[in-house]
């Protein structure tokens, strides 16, 4: 088999470079492949991203992996599928399989914002080109390639696939849409992160196991055709959800699948899935074990070049690869389980880290890239400081079902100690060559704030903040208190806003310390997220205020499929409760939601002041808008008003009746509890 050549120190690969070669990429054309000498292919994968050979681009990852495997393997990036489909057909068809991938993002929440409108910028796409990748991508590119290529296989991955494996809501047709293999024709699911599953599947293939047997594997779905017997396992028990005919007859029901399907995701021992759908059976096996370290440290390995196709050299910058380029990815998956987040349910709810050989490897790649300056733009992960936590007693994880190890509360079997994460930090910015190593990832402050740990893990994390704040902040740090009202964060799964307080209280003064004084905290937040109305919307303006916030990183809930928020924006009961939920709805609603985060604009006053009037607020009116100074208070509902019942009026009475004029230390501020 030809392999790509290594690029080294002494022959950099530069975007001007004239002697760029296209062979040390996977082929994308007909003569690179010839190029090559092959006269055949194994594998085709289409994808909705440019092609970017970089690890932090899962199209590059699964076909450097099948390279390695000693398969042969090409790439279509971003075919036309509306002319006379001619990119599907430049390649042929391949020898054991295509694979299939909308890109890095769902293809609709890549093409559309919030508001259900066209993005004008595609972050995947030589210079920031929108229109280069249809709606619901992987629909489309299978639908395609088995209508030119009906005996060829069709194998799906990537987050579009993945989040879109069972009965799932899609916001954007406002429908309950079937597991994608129903929709697309597909033969077989890959979902989470591919490389064991595909692995396994190759193996398999090698030893002469037909495509169609391939239902066994882990972390694999497959549709069932009628009358098909469910594959034999020993291992695994079933549970069966309720049928998609059912879903879409009882949103109730839909809602019960969804606690179901998270909880086995979250287990380290999962059931099989099964669900009717029509007269299918959708069959959905558990996933593979957490990846070890060495099996994690050998997608990171492989002979990436780190630098997208020569063929775009005229189209412009990829937005998505600009950003990214010189900075590394130290571990996978989440535990944090927020409500909104798809992170869990794509990259699993425990940690595999990599080892700080293969980290400290990939730093020394990013030295030789020619225009890299000394700065390492991010040492991060889904969740920055994660990096090698994981339960104590592992047996307790092996019992555990909980969606969240941080939420309600940090579990006391949780080892949240940033020793290992403060070596990786220490080593890399003491590398030669490295002037600056910075952490830009968001960043979770309870795993270093909670008090129920040892004095020795205490010790790092007080540590971890000082070198933190001290050596890898480049000036602004991403995190993510996403609100700040408690009852819009327990539905969040976030932790109260009062930690927030603490964690900036800490930040600055070790900033101070430090000689950084221009050092800031850049907070993230959510508007229309379940639960949460415009009362709290202007609790969090006046909070963000208080603290002199002018906030920019917002942003309006988009619900995606497989996350709790989505299914409470779908069927307005939380899955796990079954209780209502308040959802902002209609643009009116959401407009106005967002509205608060801007109340510093002159344009938005007149608009903000009649909707806080509105409410009844107007005292709290005149402390956002006006900055007048007028008392606040603790105001705890009637046991018989729910927080999605709560009048605005009765807030409002509660507010006027309050006591002294005198406004009340940071950490009490404007505490709303509804």
């Amino acid at each position: 088999m030809t392999t790509a050549p290594k690029h080294t120190a002494a022959h950099p690969i530069a975007p001007r470079d004239p002697t760029w070669n296209s062979a040390r990429w996977l082929p994308t054309t007909r003569d690179e492949v010839e190029a090559r000498g092959w006269d055949y292919l194994d594998v085709i994968i289409v994808s909705g991203d440019a092609y970017v050979d970089h690890p932090a681009f899962g199209t590059a990852v699964i076909g450097r992996m099948i390279e390695r495997e000693g398969l042969r393997v090409a790439i279509i990036a971003q075919p036309n599928w509306q002319d006379d489909l001619r990119d599907f057909k430049k390649l042929g068809e391949p020898r054991l399989f295509f694979g299939v991938t909308s890109g890095c993002m769902d293809s609709m929440v890549n093409r559309y914002t919030a508001a259900k409108r066209q993005r004008s910028e595609d972050a995947y796409t030589p210079g920031g080109e929108h229109g280069f990748r249809p709606d619901y991508a992987v629909t489309v590119y299978t639908r395609i390639l088995k209508q030119l290529y009906p005996e060829v296989p069709v194998m799906i991955g990537g987050i579009e696939a993945s989040l879109r494996r069972v009965t799932h809501y899609d916001y954007w047709s406002d429908t309950l849409k079937p597991s994608i293999l129903a929709e697309s024709g597909a033969d077989l699911l890959v979902y989470g992160m591919g490389e064991l599953p595909l692995k396994e599947a190759i193996r398999l293939l090698k030893h002469g196991v037909p495509f169609s047997m391939l239902r066994h594997i882990p972390q694999t779905a497959v549709l069932l055709p009628p009358g098909t017997p469910l594959p034999k396992n020993q291992k695994w028990e079933d549970f069966t959800l309720h049928s998609h005919e059912e879903c879409g007859r009882d949103r109730t029901l839909y809602s019960r699948n969804f606690k179901d399907i998270e909880t086995e995701s979250n287990r380290v021992m999962a059931r099989r899935l099964i669900q009717p759908t029509t007269d299918q059976l959708l069959v959905v096996n558990p996933p593979f074990p957490t990846m070890s370290e060495a099996q994690i440290d050998a997608s990171f390995d492989l002979q990436y070049t780190r630098l997208p196709h020569p063929k775009y050299r005229k189209r412009g910058p990829i937005p998505a690869y600009e950003m990214i380029k010189h900075s590394l990815n130290m571990h996978r998956g989440c535990f944090g389980g927020c409500s909104f987040c798809t992170i869990s349910a794509h990259q699993g709810k425990f940690v595999a880290s990599r080892s700080k050989a293969s980290i400290l490897r990939e730093v020394e790649s990013i030295k030789q890239m020619p225009d890299f300056r000394g700065t390492i733009t991010d040492l991060g992960g889904p969740s920055a400081n994660m990096y090698k936590m994981k339960g104590k007693e592992q047996w307790i994880c092996d019992e555990c079902i909980r969606p969240s190890c941080i939420w309600p509360s940090v579990c006391r079997n949780l080892d949240t100690d940033h020793t290992a994460l403060l070596d990786i930090y220490k080593s890399v910015r003491e590398t030669p060559g490295v002037n600056h190593a910075f952490v830009t990832s968001g960043l979770r402050y309870d795993l270093f704030l909670h008090d129920h740990t040892t004095p020795e893990v205490k010790a790092s994390h007080e540590q971890y903040v000082d070198e933190l704040v001290t050596h890898h902040v480049s000036g602004r740090l991403k995190v993510a208190p996403e609100h700040t009202s408690d009852h819009v964060l327990n539905v969040m799964r976030k932790p109260s806003f009062d930690l927030f307080y603490k964690f900036k209280e800490k930040f600055d003064r070790i900033a101070r310390k430090a000689g950084k004084p221009q050092t800031q905290i850049i907070p993230y937040f959510i508007s229309s997220h379940p639960g949460s109305r415009p009362e709290d919307m202007a609790e969090l303006a006046l909070k963000t205020k208080d603290l002199g916030f002018r906030l920019e990183q917002v942003q309006d809930f988009t619900p995606t499929p497989m996350t709790v928020a989505t299914e409470i924006y779908a069927t307005g009961v939380h899955p796990y409760s079954q209780e209502a939920v308040c959802v902002a709805r209609s643009p009116e609603e959401k407009q106005e939601q967002r509205s608060y985060f801007f109340w510093y604009k002159p344009e938005m006053r007149d608009g903000l002041r009649k909707s806080l009037n509105r409410l009844g607020l107007k005292s709290l009116a005149a402390r956002l808008l006006d900055g007048r100074k007028v008392a606040t208070v603790d105001v705890t509902p009637p046991p018989h008003i729910t927080p999605c019942g709560m009048p605005g009026r009765r807030l409002a009475a509660a507010l006027e009746k309050s006591g002294k004029a005198d406004t009340p230390p940071p950490q009490a501020k404007a505490r709303l509890k509804t």
